[in-house]
């Protein structure tokens, strides 16, 4: 049977600014940056009264929260990266390719919602904008981008970027 990988350990920064060891589970990539699942090591008290060991996951930044430790090596710890964005077929003759901007007067402050072209939630005879157009648009925190089609997957890592994990 195959035991279970030892421990790698890291130093967290606890609010208080007071440092100690835990255990690095596993690293996630987010469209924000990366996160780290850490185990550390407590005390808790049993139903029965008694005190044992138990372990407390968090999620924590590893630009903050997270610091490595010098000689060990984090080559063996999960990542779980993000898939890559899909692709779609290229639009054929006569049909635009691009976004659409839907104005929300009902709102009455100005917000929009920013749709893929072909979005069946896109206002009909909306102008198509290009790339650098949309992405100005979904700048705006007035412009949301649409949830129902693609505009949030294909936009959304754009403006923020994957972040770059520093090994």
């Amino acid at each position: 049977m195959p035991s279970d990988p030892p421990p790698t350990p890291v130093t967290v920064v606890m609010p208080d600014g007071q440092t100690l060891t835990a255990r690095l589970i596993e690293r996630e990539q987010t469209p924000s940056g990366w996160r780290y699942l850490v185990g550390i090591a407590v005390w808790r008290n049993t139903d029965q009264g008694a005190v044992e060991a138990a372990e407390y996951r968090v999620w924590l930044d590893p630009s903050a929260q997270v610091k490595p430790i010098d000689g060990v090596s984090y080559d063996d710890v999960p990542r779980k990266l993000l898939p890559p964005p899909p692709t779609y077929p290229d639009p054929g003759p006569g049909e635009p390719w691009g976004w659409v901007l839907e104005k929300l007067p009902q709102r009455g402050r100005g917000e929009s919602v920013l749709h893929v072209s072909d979005c069946p939630e896109a206002p009909a005879g909306a102008p198509v904008l290009k790339l650098e157009a949309a992405l100005t648009a979904a700048e705006n925190p007035r412009v949301r981008t649409c949830t129902v089609c693609r505009a949030a997957t294909e936009l959304d890592p754009l403006l923020r970027g994957f972040g770059h994990e520093d090994d």
